[in-house]
This record gives C-alpha cells, sequence and structure tokens, in this order.
C-alpha cells in the first residue's frame, strides 16, 4: 500500500485573531494562555490552573435529611407532582453553587506603527506546541515564537527582527479581578486575588512576573509597564503563581513560586528551552499518529478548511482535529496539577461559561475519555487525584443529606471540592457524580494493569459503593433497588402538564450502580480483599433495576414507559450503557443494542457540541462509521468567533481556532470527539480487539498508529480499500490477546492464532453480564444486523510485538 502524503499538524491563518474565539491556545497543563497574533499590539490572555473565586468551603446543606426521606416517600409512593413542589420548595443550594474559575491577567504588547503589516501569517502547530505569528514591515520581518513551557513552568515570548535595533514595542498588563502593578528589578510585577462570589470570600493570591531579556537596544520599567527600544530580539519570560496548596489549605506563597519559576527559567539560553519544552510534550504528543490521505483543501487556512469540511475534500482535517484534542489533554491536564475544567485552562472572564467549573454529569468525564485510548494514560492523574479529594470531602455530603456511609457528588464541584448540591433542584439533586467519575479508576487499571495504582485507589471505589449500599431504595412494584431522588441529568418528562424532573430509578443510575458494584467486586477479588463487602454488593447486584425497552422500541430513559419520541433533548444520559460503558453490545446484548438505535435515531444528529461528541461515540459503538462521520461533519461547522449564545435547535460547531462550540466554548467537545475517531479504529470493550468496527466510507485508506486498547495493547493499524492490510501489536503486559477482524488476516513469523471460543481468559477484560432487558408489551425487539467477523486469540508476552497481514 502507497503510504499517503504527511500534511503539517498546524492551525494556520492569514489574519490575526479578532476576538478570543479565534486566539490559539497554548498551556503546559497548570499555565495557559491564548494568542491573538496582532501586528500592532499582541493580547497574551493569561491563565493559570488555581485562579477562581471563593475559598475552602463546602456547601453541604445541614437540614436536607428530612426532606430527602420524605422525597423518597413521595415518590416511591407515586407522587411524582407533589416531590418536584417539595424538592422545589426545600431543596435549593444552600451557601453558594461553586466557584468560577478565573483569568489571570492580559499581557499586551503594542508596536507602533505595526497597523500596515504586509504578508501576515499566524499558526499554532501542534506537533511542537508551539505558537507563531509573522509579517513584513518597511523591508523588515518581524518573527514571534511563544510556547507555555512543559520543564520550566513560565510562558516564553521570542520576538525577532530581521534587520538590527528595529524592535520596538511597549508592554502592559491588566486584569479584571482586584490587583496592583509594580516595576520590581527589572520585572513587571502583577499582585491579583480571586473575588468573592456567593457569600465566599476570594482566598486565591496570585502573583505574575514578567521579564524581557533583549539583545541591544534598551529596556525600560515602572508601573505602567515595560518599554524596549531599538532591540533587535527579545525574549520575555512569564511567571504566575499562587498560594493555593490544595482545596482546604491556601497558606502558599505566591511571590515566592512565582519568582522561583521565572529564576531557573531565564537561566537558560531560549534555544535550549524551546528544545527542553518541544521535546517534553513530543514524549506524549508522538505517541499516536494517524494519516488519512492529504487533498489541496489541506493547503488552506483553517477558518476555510472549517468553512469547506462538510464538502468531503479535506480528510486531512479530520486527522488533524483528532490530534487537536490530544494537544489540549496534553496541554490543561499534567501529573500533579487541576483536571481540565470545562474550558480546559483558557477562560478570559471573572464568571465563565457555566463558570468553568466541573461540570459531573458528563463533561468532566467526556474531558478525560481520550486519555487512556490515546496513549495519554499519565494525563488521566488530575482526575484522579481530585477523586481522592472528593472522596473526602463526599464524605459530609453523604452523612448529612442522605444519612449514609460512603462518600457522593452531586452533578458539579469546583476548585474547593464542593460536594453538595449546586443549581437548582431539577439540575442539581443528582446524587450520582461520584458514582461515574470513579469508572474512571477503572477504565485506567484495564488499559495499565498497574495492581498498585488499583490498590491506591480501592478506597475510593469502595466508598463510592458504600454510599449505594446504604442509599438505594425499594421501589415498590418489583421491588428493585433503586436510588431516590435522582433524575436522568437535565431531563424531564410531563405528567399532567407538569414538568417531573426529580424521581426513583433512572436508567442511567441503574447502570451507574451496577458498574459501580461490579467493578469494586472484581477490583476486590483481584487484590485478594474485602470479600464480605464483595459478597454484599453481589447481593444488592442481583436487586437493582435491569434496563427495560419501551413502547416504541427504544431503550427507556426512566423507571416508567415516560419517553418523548419527539424529544431531541441533549443529554442521552441512558445510553451511558452504550458509552463510555460497555453494558449495551451488539455481540452480548441485541435488543438492548437495538433500541439503543431507536433511541439515537429519535434524539437525532443537531444539538450542542459537546452532545454531538458524545453522538460520534455512541454511533461508533454501532458500528455505524458513516453516521459518526456525519456527527463529526456537523461539529465541524465553522461558527463565527463572535457566536455567544445559540438556541440548542440550531446546534454547536466549531470556532475558527477548532475549540468547541456548545455554544459558548466548551472543550468536552473536542475532547469527546478525538475519543470518538479512536473508537472508528480500535474497540476493546468487549472482550475483545475490535479492528476497524466503524470505518466511514469517506476514508478508505489510512493508518494510525499508537492507539491503546484494554489490556495494555499498542495498536498500529494500516488499511486500504476500506479493509485491514496490517495490523501490529505491541503486548505491554503479557496475556491472551483476543481480536475481532472484519476482513481476513494471517499471522507472520511464529505466531499462531486460533478461533476464539468462550469468554477471554485475560482478567484485564472481564465483561460483566447484564440483565435481561424487561420489553414492553407494546413492541418487539429488534435484533441486530451485524456486519461479518471472525474472532482469533493468540497468547503474548510482555513486551513483545506481534505481526498479522492480509493475505
Amino acid at each position: 500500500m502507497a503510504q499517503p502524503a504527511q500534511t503539517p499538524l498546524k492551525l494556520w491563518y492569514k489574519q490575526p485573531a479578532t476576538n478570543w474565539n479565534e486566539a490559539l491556545p497554548i498551556g503546559n497543563g497548570r499555565l495557559g494562555a491564548m494568542v491573538f497574533g496582532g501586528p500592532a499590539q499582541e493580547r497574551l490572555q493569561l491563565n493559570e490552573s488555581t485562579i477562581w473565586a471563593g475559598g475552602p468551603n463546602n456547601n453541604v446543606k445541614p437540614d436536607a435529611l428530612p426532606v430527602i426521606r420524605q422525597l423518597r416517600q413521595q415518590l416511591l409512593s407515586g407522587q411524582e407532582v407533589e416531590a418536584q413542589q417539595l424538592a422545589n420548595e426545600k431543596m435549593q443550594p444552600y451557601g453558594n453553587s461553586g466557584m468560577p474559575y478565573q483569568l489571570a491577567a492580559n499581557l499586551y504588547l503594542d508596536f507602533p506603527g505595526h497597523e500596515k503589516a504586509t504578508n501576515y501569517y499566524r499558526d499554532l502547530d501542534i506537533g511542537r506546541a508551539v505558537a507563531t505569528v509573522s509579517y513584513q514591515l518597511d523591508g523588515v520581518t518581524y518573527r514571534r515564537e511563544v510556547f507555555s513551557s512543559l520543564p520550566d513552568q513560565v510562558l516564553i515570548v521570542r520576538l525577532t527582527a530581521s534587520k538590527p535595533g528595529r524592535l520596538s514595542f511597549n508592554l502592559s498588563e491588566n486584569t479584571l479581578v482586584k490587583y496592583s502593578l509594580r516595576a520590581e528589578n527589572g520585572q513587571l510585577v502583577l499582585d491579583g486575588s480571586g473575588s468573592e462570589h456567593e457569600g465566599q470570600e476570594g482566598k486565591i493570591r496570585f502573583q505574575t512576573r514578567v521579564q524581557p531579556l533583549v539583545e541591544g537596544g534598551t529596556v525600560q520599567a515602572d508601573a505602567q509597564g515595560i518599554r524596549v527600544q531599538h532591540a533587535t530580539s527579545a525574549t520575555l519570560y512569564v511567571s504566575i503563581a499562587t498560594n493555593f496548596v490544595n482545596y482546604h489549605d491556601v497558606s502558599g506563597n505566591a511571590a515566592e513560586r512565582a519568582t522561583a519559576y521565572l529564576r531557573q527559567a531565564v537561566g537558560r539560553k531560549y534555544e535550549s528551552a524551546l528544545k527542553n519544552h518541544v521535546a517534553a510534550y513530543q514524549r506524549y504528543f508522538n505517541r499516536v499518529s494517524l494519516t488519512l490521505g492529504v487533498t489541496d483543501a489541506a493547503q488552506q487556512p483553517m477558518d476555510v478548511r472549517l468553512e469547506n469540511f462538510s464538502k468531503g475534500q479535506d480528510p486531512a482535517l479530520a486527522a488533524l482535529y483528532f490530534q487537536y484534542g490530544r494537544y489540549l489533554l496534553i496541554s490543561s491536564s499534567q501529573p500533579g496539577g487541576q483536571p481540565a475544567n470545562l474550558q480546559g485552562i483558557w477562560n478570559d472572564k471573572l464568571k465563565g461559561p457555566w463558570d468553568s467549573k466541573y461540570t459531573v454529569n458528563i463533561n468532566t468525564e467526556m474531558n478525560y475519555w481520550p486519555a487512556e485510548v490515546t496513549n495519554l494514560s499519565e494525563l488521566h492523574e488530575p482526575l484522579f487525584s481530585m477523586l481522592k479529594d472528593l472522596s473526602v470531602t463526599g464524605q459530609q455530603s453523604a452523612r448529612q443529606m442522605y444519612g449514609a456511609r460512603g462518600w457522593v457528588l452531586h452533578h458539579n464541584t469546583d476548585l474547593w471540592r464542593i460536594t453538595g448540591q449546586v443549581d437548582a433542584y431539577n439540575y442539581g439533586l443528582w446524587p450520582m457524580g461520584g458514582a461515574w467519575l470513579s469508572q474512571h479508576l477503572w477504565d485506567h487499571y484495564q488499559f495499565t494493569g498497574d495492581q498498585q495504582f488499583l490498590r491506591e485507589y480501592y478506597p475510593v471505589l469502595k466508598g463510592a459503593a458504600t454510599y449505594y449500599v446504604d442509599a438505594l431504595q425499594e421501589e415498590p412494584t418489583h421491588k428493585w433497588l433503586v436510588v431516590a431522588p435522582s433524575m436522568s441529568p437535565e431531563n424531564s418528562y410531563q405528567i399532567d402538564g407538569k414538568k417531573i424532573a426529580i424521581v426513583a430509578g433512572t436508567t442511567m443510575d441503574n447502570q451507574l450502580v451496577t458498574d459501580l458494584f461490579s467493578k469494586t467486586i472484581r477490583a476486590a477479588e483481584l487484590l485478594g480483599t474485602d470479600k464480605p463487602f464483595a459478597d454484599t454488593l453481589r447481593t444488592l447486584r442481583e436487586r437493582l433495576a435491569p434496563m427495560q425497552i419501551g413502547q416504541y422500541g427504544q431503550l427507556q430513559e426512566w423507571l416508567q414507559d415516560k419517553d418523548d419520541p419527539t424529544s431531541t433533548h441533549r443529554h442521552i444520559s441512558h445510553l451511558y450503557g452504550l458509552f463510555p460503558s460497555g453494558q449495551i453490545s451488539p455481540y452480548r446484548t441485541p435488543e438492548l443494542y437495538e433500541a439503543a438505535r431507536v433511541t439515537l435515531t429519535q434524539r437525532g444528529d443537531v444539538s450542542t457540541g459537546w452532545s454531538m461528541g458524545w453522538k460520534v461515540n455512541f454511533w461508533a459503538r454501532m458500528l455505524d462509521g458513516n453516521h459518526a462521520y456525519k456527527l463529526l461533519t456537523n461539529q465541524l461547522r465553522l461558527l463565527p468567533g463572535t457566536t455567544v449564545n445559540m438556541s440548542e435547535a440550531s446546534g454547536g460547531g466549531t470556532y475558527p481556532n477548532l475549540l468547541d462550540a456548545h455554544p459558548p466554548f466548551q472543550i468536552d467537545g473536542n475532547f469527546g470527539c478525538t475519543a470518538g475517531l479512536a473508537e472508528l479504529f480500535v474497540q476493546s470493550y468487549d472482550g475483545a480487539i475490535d479492528v476497524l468496527p466503524a470505518l466511514p466510507d469517506a476514508w478508505p485508506t489510512g493508518e494510525v498508529k499508537g492507539l491503546v486498547a484494554r489490556g495494555g495493547y499498542v495498536v498500529d493499524v494500516a488499511w486500504d480499500k476500506g479493509k485491514v492490510t496490517r495490523l501490529h501489536i505491541t503486548s505491554r503486559l503479557g496475556g491472551n490477546c483476543r481480536v475481532r477482524v472484519h476482513s481476513p488476516l494471517k499471522a507472520t513469523g511464529n505466531l499462531v492464532f486460533t478461533v476464539a471460543k468462550g469468554n477471554n481468559q485475560n482478567p484485564l477484560y472481564q465483561t460483566f453480564l447484564v440483565k435481561t432487558p424487561l420489553i414492553s408489551a407494546k413492541t418487539t425487539a429488534a435484533k441486530a444486523s451485524l456486519p461479518s467477523s471472525a474472532v482469533y486469540d493468540f497468547p503474548t508476552k510482555a513486551g513483545k510485538e506481534y505481526l498479522l497481514q492480509a493475505p
């Protein structure tokens, strides 16, 4: 097979950004910036991951338990309307609904007279994590390079002029929070503080320090800023630090930290700093490559490519978009730091969209869907660290609100790891955030086989499961155990014209608790511990409500058959069992699989940006690559950068800087689509590594290298005319490797594979049994029609490579 041509991994433009949604994001996990690239004025909008409003607190309602008990009685006795009224009256958020993530500052570089620049160009090279700007003026070529250094933990800006003495600019800085500005030892120093919000005093203190090093010319610094005159080059080092230590400790010294970062960075030559940064970045990024072919369309600027993607002539843009999601995760989530929030680390407001918090009824989880499968496992660590914190603060919510042991989290949290209700009852009274986040612990183990990790985090899993041991309620009709009160996130149904959001026993709740119990049981088995507790979970798991197929052939969203077949609601939470969970399978649960198809078809394709990202994953799991590609086309619909709000009906898309438009900007759509594209090429949730399970017709030829499957297998796949030509698997852990293929392959070398029989004996491929669904008397469940495939087993050894090829 001829190798497809390569195209640079760059977002490039012929004009500077005119607004935030056209600026380009850089980051090192902690320190982020949006680069605007104006020739006459460069704006660098700065962020630091721990600058949030408020201070240590937990918003747990102290008098909630009697109300919760009354709500349970009402819901389990059929008094849904009365329960809504009670929740509305008595279950408003206590204290606050979480603190917003806030900007650090804006840094401005003014270049007098550069308004008349020509031959303008700017880009973001996601292969190197460096943004550049270049233009010409009066026979001089001016160039800027900007990056947020992973090893040095500072932002570095390199400014050059092609002729000596022609670089002059003024540097200034401001911010929206309370601040003071001064010059100190040739540096510009800004001291700022996080804001008060909803009664919570601002406790964050931060400092930014900017130091220029110039070649030629002069430098002057005062409280107004820094002036550089007649230099040939200048390198700016920007340091930011806060007093944040952890969610209950803000005793750090921001000035000492900012000074230490800066002192270390300025002692290194620019060339070395750039080389070290690129090497540190590429240690992650270069693990995965994706080639789908290159056409002339790839030679156009990014805004033009987005405008034209729906014409189907730019497969390289899909590959770039996939890698952009990986770039954003590397840039916003580094070990030892904070998890990526709703906007990653990029936010220019005091109160960003939805406060830029952690929304854990889908969005935070979606941020980390690409972590394991796209070979960025270490970047999952900030989420795990947050889970440890929440397993402590969530004990107060479990005890005071629900009278339960263990820990519980609702649909939102923030830097301070709050676990109480956020927002009104019909959004916030959802005690499932901990159950969903905890699934990531087992997922990480399945990909890495790291028993030390599993042992370390088993108490978090156990605590999450313990809450439901105490909180599950028996519903009267079938005597099933269900969660009450709860909801199907952000959705509702009608009874006599009245909206019903608070219910008992939603399908998603049942799926989440089934998974949580199953994974905790399996973890206890593997660790050889806690057998009595595991036995308790087994007994309770048998009593959980099964999934049900309703009167329209759909997967029911609620315990009762209340689905509206005309609803196009953005949340399709009851399909959690299809993705990211693996409870619904075309091979193991064909009736549920077809019911999921009905639900997806009813909900339609048009939606918000993150929801379309989820749907790409859904349709990949439905083995329908063409439908997933259609969703990708919808997602890569160019929206103007000035778009702030838009009705849900008109749908989301992508801004000129390739960031997801909900709208407004939410980063989860980027991460969701990257995970969804990986699912088109390799799936491993269903007991085997499924190779090219959902390849779109639009990409008949291509190659992907470095994706990771459960069991610790690194998978490289090349294909032509839609069929695998080469399958290369590296086994990190050893064990039985089971592959599902949809076209003939033969082994090479000494590899011998056999036709698979029974369950995969690899302990990292444990699939959990799903109860037989209840099917409405009004419908007949459809049977799945599946593409032909063959499943093979072969033994592997850790560190060894295995090759299969087309005959």
